[in-house]
C-alpha cells in the first residue's frame, strides 16, 4: 500500500492557537430557563447585546432569564388545508351561490 504524506489531514489542518486566530473577545455566560426547567448558559461577548429570549437546546422551547417565570410553550396551530381556509371565509349559502354561478358558466360554455 502506497502511503501519502498528507493522508488524514485537510487544508488548513494543524494546531490553531491565539497567534493564528487572533485574540478572543472577553466573554460572559448568561443563564436561561425554559418551561421544562432546563438551564442553558450561552456565552456572549462583553460588548454584545444579550437577547431577552433564547431557544433551549434540549427541548427547543423558548427560554428566558427569569427562572421563576419562564415563557410558556408556543401554541402550535394544526396544518390547515385550502378547503379549511375557504370554509372560514364562506358560509354554506355563499358556497351554494358560488357553485351555482360556476355551474351556469360551464353550461353556457357547452352551448
Amino acid at each position: 500500500m502506497a502511503g501519502s504524506a498528507i493522508r488524514g489531514s485537510r487544508v488548513g489542518a494543524g494546531p490553531m492557537g491565539e497567534a493564528e486566530r487572533g485574540e478572543a473577545a472577553p466573554r460572559f455566560r448568561v443563564s436561561y430557563w425554559c418551561a421544562d426547567g432546563h438551564e442553558s448558559r450561552p456565552s456572549f461577548a462583553v460588548e454584545a447585546d444579550v437577547p431577552e429570549f433564547w431557544d433551549c437546546p434540549k427541548c427547543g422551547l423558548p427560554a428566558s432569564r427569569d427562572k421563576e417565570n419562564p415563557p410558556a410553550a408556543p401554541k402550535i396551530e394544526p396544518y390547515k388545508t385550502h378547503l379549511a381556509y375557504v370554509k372560514e371565509r364562506r358560509n354554506d349559502t355563499d358556497g351554494a351561490d358560488i357553485l351555482g354561478e360556476a355551474l351556469e358558466a360551464l353550461k353556457a360554455k357547452k352551448r
